[in-house]
């Protein structure tokens, strides 16, 4: 350890930002709650504005440290990106003169900073951390030159992460482009009506017919049907959330939620919830590449949907079950789910969904009404299957294991680089070590 460590108290190093406003005085500004950070991620999953909320909540600039104080364990940590309003359940924190931006939030992020953090906290149910405990944590801090250089080695492979989630949320609005073109406005049958090249390989430009029929719902592509949702999926509720801590003959699962599907399209890798259930619970609540799993509640992900690609259990190396804040729609084939997904989030996009949601705090899908009262152009199946095969080619990109295996190794650094045991010089060949 180098001499130049000093010994410091947590509450010498960061200011907590105290004071709240109403979000009737910034309406439009954006909004940060729990349910918007990602758990142990260290990334923003999504946001709101303030016109979403009412009560009073705390002010923050970009570059603040957020920390969930509630139920810390968590771990819902993250350098805001910009300006705006947050939960109150949601620490602002600042460093002191001395203290490098990026060192604190990876301090604050650090498993040890974490758990002292839990240790301290008020409250059985709703436990929440206590900002006079963790201000007395104490840790060997460096001087600011090498606080500077561990901020910058962590934030760059954070940096690549975000890199890898902006990509997907490109291969996402190319796939949402690609389905609308196809199943929507039709483009490939219109090109060959008119004698145009649809732009296709032959091969997959040869499915399409080049004449278009009445139907209930216009004029379709020849040869192409008409049905209800409930024609080609059938329903069912998932179970109960399960428990935050193991228990005797239980088995560790990732469980997902609405609000889980609402950013694992986009994020692909992002932490899902870690729940232990009983064996018997996980048989049957979990779900096959025949599914779509539909968020069935709560103000924001209510209609988000989510194929159960194969991937989902692959990057987690664990069970993947769905909680009752989703339904799960098992289709005939694989292919018709592949498509009905695309289908349901395209009504979401649209807000076509909340034709089929019920209560207004408490928003809840009628399952029900979608299957029997939404009818969907049904293509041709080798057109279904082309479609399919695109899809699960960003299927697989999006739930690449790289942005895990950079988070991972992170998380390795972090304690190792903040303690001193590994000496900043040395990060390079420890990297090579664990890629």
């Amino acid at each position: 350890m180098a001499s130049e460590w000093q010994q410091k108290r947590f509450g010498e190093c960061a200011v907590l930002v105290r004071g709240t406003v109403s979000p009737e005085e910034l309406r439009g500004t954006n909004y940060i709650g729990l349910e918007h950070i990602g758990e142990g991620s260290l990334s923003l999953t999504s946001h709101g504005v303030a016109s979403d909320v009412t009560s009073a909540k705390s002010r923050f600039k970009r570059g603040d440290i957020l920390f969930g104080k509630l139920r810390p364990y968590f771990r819902k940590v993250l350098r805001a990106p910009f300006d705006g309003l947050c939960s109150t359940d949601i620490w602002v924190v600042r460093p002191r003169d001395g203290i490098d931006p990026a060192y604190l939030f990876y301090w604050m992020a650090s498993e040890e900073f974490v758990d002292a953090a839990t240790q301290g906290s008020d409250g059985t149910k709703m436990p929440r951390a206590q900002w006079e405990y963790v201000s007395k944590f104490t840790a060997l801090v460096p001087p600011l030159p090498e606080q500077h250089a561990i901020g910058c080695i962590l934030g760059a492979l954070d940096d690549k992460i975000k890199l890898n989630q902006r990509m997907n949320e490109t291969l996402e609005d190319m796939a949402r482009a690609l389905f609308k073109s196809w199943f929507i406005d039709f483009d490939p049958v219109h090109a060959k009506a008119e004698s145009r090249d649809p732009g296709l390989p032959a091969d997959t430009a040869a499915l399409f017919p080049s004449s278009f029929e009445d139907s209930d719902l216009g004029e379709i592509p020849q040869g192409w049907m008409v049905a209800p949702i409930g024609h080609v999926a059938e329903v069912t509720i998932g179970g109960d959330w399960g428990e935050d801590t193991t228990f005797a003959g239980a088995v560790e699962t990732v469980c997902l939620r609405g609000v889980d599907l609402e950013h694992l399209r986009e994020n692909g890798w992002a932490d899902a919830p870690r729940r232990w259930l009983t064996a018997s619970s996980i048989e049957k609540r979990s779900s096959c590449t025949r599914d779509v799993l539909v968020a069935g509640s709560g103000a924001g992900p209510t209609g988000r949907s989510l194929w159960a690609a194969p991937e989902l259990d692959q990057v987690w190396g664990l069970p993947v079950v769905y909680s009752n804040f989703c339904k799960r729609f098992r289709c005939a084939s694989e292919r018709l789910a592949v498509y009905l997904d695309r289908s349901l989030s395209i009504m979401r996009d649209s807000g076509e969904i909340w034709d089929y949601v019920n209560g207004t705090s408490v928003p809840n899908l009628d399952a029900g009404a979608l299957l029997s009262g939404k009818m969907i152009v049904l293509p041709a199946d080798p057109i279904l299957d082309a479609f399919a095969k695109l899809i699960k080619k960003v299927s697989a990109r999006l739930f690449s294991p790289e942005s895990r295996t950079l988070a991972t190794l992170r998380d390795i650094l972090l304690p190792k680089l903040l303690s001193g045991e590994l000496p900043v010089k040395d990060v390079d060949q420890a990297m090579e070590a664990h890629l």
